[in-house]
Parts: structure tokens; C-alpha cells; sequence
């Protein structure tokens, strides 16, 4: 049997694994997502006082659910609801036999995780709180886990996620897949949840770290969850795409100090090919379903020319700006704007994309984002306007909050300094 400690880690991987499938199904039979979580945590607290004892069941995920169901009788008596209704729900909850109790766990399970998908993600809440929500109801990870992932205090994360409950249960959400036109908005919304929480991982916004892999992992996780859940959308495909063929860089992304590596001076070697081959897959199932006109498809399309250059050299930048032209037209952004200027440089000459970024120069949204005089520092470096180049890498390095980015620029702003000299 195993000591105490090490139980109790194998107990919370196992909770981990089957949090999400404990708490969708919970939340559909007490039809609160807050009193569905407080369930599945009293579960897994009667497992670390038992298991250590007992040993691990053949199939803890029905325990955990034979025992959280329980909860939720005592909890429903406690409340004292109608004898009708107590007696309805404890039909259902009543465990049977074994082989009867797994068939019950896995009935409706795509359609309980799908409906939690879409309640985490409800626009009701901020996007702030559905990020967090999401993260802990479908991630599994703990409030202090999220607090270190986006560099807050735990009590913020914290009251974001109580808040998110509270929100959900005044507002009398229902826990169901939205049907018709309202299904799109709604997925709209998680594929948005999904894509911010990956790319903090990607390109971490605060902090020492440029790389967050576990958060990286996690978007994509759900994102293949959610593709299995619903086969028929394009647009996730297209997000899938586009997580894959990012994921497929990681470990070319940093150096042996955690330094940041841009695209053009990775080692491409070091790109996963088996991620390229299921981004690439997903890419053209999302382009089957009619969906390559979509947000999420055409970025994967950008990101797919990279994939398929077998140097840096060989990417097909007028692709690539044109692909951003399309992306301009279904979501148009100043952001947008800004990686078509770089494609444009890239593929036409650094002139012509300083020209298009000179026009975004007094774009409100875009006035406290570092990356428009980075780029614009690109861009002069390119053409020589080394003292130009310097004062934007310079400002571009006061508005970063990354420790790790930071350091890039400044070290581009003495590479300028470097070429004025010489």
C-alpha cells in the first residue's frame, strides 16, 4: 500500500482526470454548477480519507460518482425540497450494481460535458470570469494554479470564480446545448475562452517566464474535447488547426535559458511534426465542413505556411499577407492589421509594410500595445532608421510586462545602437 503522501497524489491525478465528467454530470441532475463543484470536492475528500486505507478502486472515476451522488441526496434532503421531487431525484441518484453504475456514468457524458462547456463559457459572465471558470471546472486546476498561470492574487482568482457561480446561478442559466442561431454565439464564446487561455500560455503577457506550456496543453486539451463533442462545427476544427501548428513550435520558442526565440531564428528541427500533421488534418476537415473563410481556419492557414516551410526562407509571405487580407475582412482588427504590415514587409519589402504601419501609428486601441513600435522598429531597422529603430524598440520595451520580452527589445535597442556606430 502506498504511504500516505504519495496516495494522496495519486488520489488528486485521478480527481483531476475526472473532475469534468463529475461536475457535468452533477450539475445536470442539482442544475447548480457551484453545488455540482462543493459535490465533487466532498468526493474527493472522503477518497483521501479512504483510499490510503482501502487501496484505489478498479474504477475510482464511479466511485467518485457513486459518492458525490450521495452527497447530493443528503445535500437535497437537507434542503428540504418537495417529497416529490426528493423522491425523483433519488430514483436517479439511487447507485445500482456495479456494471449498471459505470453504463450510468458514461450515458449523456459527451452531452453533460458539452452543456459545462457552455456554462463556463456563458457571455453572461466577463470573459475574465469565464476564463477562470473554465480553467477550474474543466481544467481541474486549482485557484491557486490559475492565480500563478495569469500572475495574480489567488483571493482575485478566487472571487472571480465565486462570483462567476453566483452570476450563473442568479441569472437562472440553463445547463443545455443552445440550439439554432443561438449556438453560434455561444460557441463563439467558448472558442474565444479557449484561444485566450492558449495564448497566454504562448506568449505570456506578465512575468519571468515568456512560455507557459501547461496552459498551452490545457487550451488544447479542451479543444480536442471539444471537437469530439461537437464533429460538425468548422470553426472548431479551425481552432484546433490553429492550437496545433502553435503547439508544434514550442520547444524551438525559448533557449537554454528561457530567452524568447522568434519564428525566423528557430530550429525548425525542433518542431513537433506529429502536432503539424494533426494541425494540418484538422485544418483541411475544418476547409471539408465549408469553413476555411472562417477566423479561427484562416489564422490555422497562416499558421499551416509556416509548418509547411522546411526553412525559414522558403515561407510563402504573399501567402501569408493575402491569407491576413482575408482574416481582415471576416474580423477586421487593428492587431490584424499589424501582422498583415509584417507580411507585407516580408514579402514585398520592409517599406512597404512600415507604410501600413505608419498608418495604425494614431489607432487608440493600439496605443499602449508594445508590439506596434516593436514591429515598427522592425521595420525601420530594415531600411536603416537606426536611431528611429533604437526610440521604438526603447518604448516598446517600457510597455511589455514580460520580464523575458522585455529583455529582447532592450537587447534590439542596443543592436540599433550597434549599427549607428559602425
Amino acid at each position: 500500500m502506498p504511504a500516505a503522501p504519495e496516495a494522496h497524489r495519486a488520489i488528486e491525478a485521478v480527481f483531476r482526470i475526472e473532475s469534468a465528467r463529475l461536475i457535468a454530470a452533477l450539475t445536470r441532475m442539482v442544475r447548480d454548477v457551484g453545488l455540482a463543484e462543493e459535490l465533487a470536492q466532498d468526493a474527493l475528500v472522503t477518497a483521501l480519507e479512504r483510499w490510503p486505507q482501502t487501496g484505489t478502486p478498479d474504477n475510482p472515476g464511479a466511485w467518485l460518482m457513486a459518492t458525490a451522488k450521495h452527497r447530493a441526496i443528503d445535500r437535497l434532503r437537507q434542503q428540504r425540497l418537495t417529497e416529490r421531487k426528493q423522491e425523483a431525484l433519488g430514483q436517479e441518484l439511487e447507485p445500482p450494481s456495479t456494471p449498471d453504475l459505470e453504463a450510468a456514468i458514461d450515458k449523456d457524458l459527451g452531452d453533460d460535458l458539452l452543456r459545462l462547456v457552455f456554462i463556463t463559457c456563458h457571455p453572461v459572465l466577463t470573459t475574465e470570469a469565464r476564463v477562470a471558470l473554465t480553467l477550474r471546472l474543466l481544467g481541474g486546476l486549482t485557484t491557486l494554479e490559475i492565480a500563478r498561470a495569469f500572475l495574480l492574487p489567488e483571493p482575485t482568482i478566487a472571487q472571480r470564480i465565486v462570483r462567476a457561480k453566483k452570476t450563473l446561478r442568479e441569472a437562472h442559466v440553463p445547463f443545455e446545448v443552445p440550439r439554432g442561431e443561438a449556438l453560434a454565439g455561444r460557441l463563439a464564446s467558448v472558442l474565444q475562452v479557449l484561444y485566450l487561455i492558449f495564448n497566454e500560455g504562448y506568449s505570456a503577457t506578465a512575468g519571468e517566464d515568456w512560455l507557459r506550456p501547461e496552459l498551452c496543453a490545457e487550451a488544447l486539451r479542451l479543444g480536442r474535447i471539444l471537437v469530439g463533442l461537437v464533429p460538425h462545427q468548422p470553426e472548431v476544427h479551425g481552432l484546433v488547426a490553429l492550437l496545433e501548428l502553435q503547439a508544434s513550435r514550442t520547444a524551438a520558442r525559448i533557449g537554454p535559458t528561457g530567452e524568447p526565440i522568434l519564428l525566423l531564428e528557430q530550429n525548425r528541427a525542433k518542431w513537433d511534426p506529429l502536432l503539424i500533421r494533426r494541425g494540418l488534418a484538422a485544418l483541411a476537415q475544418a476547409e471539408r465542413l465549408g469553413g476555411a473563410q472562417g477566423p479561427y481556419a484562416l489564422q490555422a492557414a497562416i499558421a499551416a505556411c509556416h509548418a509547411r516551410a522546411r526553412t525559414a526562407e522558403e515561407t510563402d509571405w504573399a501567402r501569408i499577407a493575402a491569407l491576413y487580407a482575408q482574416l481582415a475582412q471576416v474580423a477586421p482588427s487593428p492587431v490584424v492589421e499589424l501582422n498583415r504590415a509584417v507580411a507585407l514587409g516580408m514579402a514585398f519589402g520592409p517599406a512597404v509594410g512600415l507604410k501600413l504601419v505608419d498608418a495604425l501609428k494614431g489607432e487608440p486601441s493600439l496605443a499602449g500595445y508594445h508590439l506596434l513600435p516593436a514591429v515598427r522598429g522592425d521595420l525601420l531597422f530594415k531600411v536603416g532608421r537606426f536611431a528611429e529603430a533604437r526610440a521604438e524598440f526603447d518604448r516598446a520595451a517600457s510597455l511589455t510586462r514580460n520580464q523575458r520580452e522585455r529583455q529582447l527589445l532592450l537587447d534590439r535597442a542596443l543592436a540599433c545602437v550597434d549599427q549607428e556606430e559602425s
